[in-house]
């Protein structure tokens, strides 16, 4: 059974290797071991924080192993609030009019506008599923279990949750966008920007990024074309989000461009339809419900795809399922249909 649990120190080698596999623009995970045991020993902290009334600066990391063999197959994340100690920045894409009645000349014409509005909020990020597990919905199970964990633990997030889309680049990590922003405002290539970010190394954005709205037309036309688009790898992961009930509104990466989408955490779909029930542990009838099912606890947290019988005042689930979650006769646990 694969099960999402909270990382320990003992992942590191397998973390280091979903940094290696997920390639270019992938931001929050740079190939860099000090970053990597630095966001290691951060998430642990955040799980032993037993007392937390609002969002801070936790960092919850996230593992899904195989039981069967103790193999890590991908990592999943949420930050608490982003920006609070480090300027979390996105360009806003919007509009300005250009219009002269007397020579009956109108121009609405889109700018991107360096911004810091999203200070504060909560961030589905870390998102990845190694290639051979790509299959029987474990990427959809590693994405929408972290909103089961945020309706749990309520409390620690923000009303607003966002996730960042990676943007268009090519085979070798080059992106249109940086390719303009590189030519006229910075001599360090996409990659090394990306990872610089990556490391927490953000000075350099404040430094030379323009401060003024910059037109999008005066952009190459490959720059433009990929404004608020993603990369093909991410496609899925957007589609999902989108069925959630997050939404585009203008924001995107200062890199790449990708869109940035968001949602209100309450009306987030599988926040909204998940239930809490204890548990039974027996066998399900044939006509089980396939779901994303999770323990309520936190340092202890465990999560994964079971079938259940659901009845009304409680759930039934299998010996094997309460031994991978960590679930006994009368726990809560809190499930959303997959």
């Amino acid at each position: 059974m694969l099960v999402v649990r909270p990382i320990t120190p003992q992942d590191y080698a397998a973390l280091y290797t979903c940094a290696v596999e997920s390639g270019y623009g992938f931001t929050s995970l740079p190939v860099d071991e000090g970053l990597l045991r630095r966001r290691i020993a951060r998430a642990q902290e955040a799980f032993a924080r037993e007392h937390v009334s609002e969002p801070g600066e936790e960092g919850y990391l996230f593992v899904m192993e195989d039981t069967a063999t103790g193999e890590v197959v991908g990592c999943s994340g949420i930050e608490a609030a982003v920006g609070l100690t480090e300027a979390f920045y996105h360009y806003h894409l919007g509009k300005v009019v250009h219009h002269s009645k007397s020579l009956d000349v109108y121009n609405a014409l889109e700018t991107l506008t360096l911004c810091n509005d999203y200070t504060g909020v909560s961030e589905l990020c870390t998102l990845f599923l190694r290639e051979p597990f790509r299959v029987n919905q474990n990427g959809r199970v590693l994405s929408r279990f972290r909103m089961l964990f945020m309706a749990e633990f309520r409390d620690r997030f923000s009303d607003i949750a966002i996730a960042e889309m990676r943007g268009v680049s090519d085979e070798n990590g080059e992106s249109p966008f940086w390719g303009w922003l590189e030519q006229h405002f910075f001599t360090i290539d996409f990659n090394q920007a990306d990872y610089l970010t990556g490391i927490g190394e953000k000075s350099f954005v404040a430094e030379l990024m323009p401060k003024f709205p910059i037109y999008v037309k005066m952009l190459a036309p490959e720059a433009q074309a990929v404004i608020g688009k993603v990369h093909n790898n991410t496609r899925p992961a957007l589609r999902m989000l989108e069925s959630e009930g997050f939404h585009f509104r203008g924001y995107v990466d200062i890199f790449d461009a990708g869109p940035t989408v968001e949602a209100e955490v309450a009306h987030i779909k599988s926040v909204r339809e998940s239930q809490r029930l204890p548990v039974r542990v027996g066998t399900p009838s044939e006509t089980a419900t396939a779901v994303i099912l999770c323990n309520t606890k936190l340092a202890d947290f465990r999560a994964g795809k079971a079938a259940i019988e659901v009845g009304e005042d409680h759930i039934v689930v299998s010996q094997e399922v309460a031994d991978a979650l960590h679930l006994q006769a009368d726990d809560q646990a809190r499930f959303v249909a997959l």
